[in-house]
């Protein structure tokens, strides 16, 4: 199960990923980059793996919106 505050962990990782990364990898490779990088902060069971793993996946468009407005306001260095 994910929880309120593994969303913000995730959402935290995201924004602190450079624009570039989130732009230029395909959907698996970016699915598995992210889950890396909120493995480093948090032990998952395999089951809130999966789950992550879902819901990065169905978020992948808002994901890569959002590298854009950050890229566009010139905030692409982060």
């Amino acid at each position: 199960m994910i929880t309120a505050k593994m969303m913000q962990q995730l959402w935290a990782v995201i924004e602190s990923t450079q624009v570039t990364t989130l732009l230029q990898f395909d959907d698996a490779t970016l699915i598995q980059l992210l889950l890396q990088k909120f493995r480093s902060q948090a032990v998952l069971d395999t089951q809130t793996d999966s789950s992550l793993n879902s819901y990065i996946k169905s978020k992948l468009p808002l994901i890569r919106d959002t590298a854009e407005g950050r890229l566009s306001c010139g905030k692409g260095h982060n």
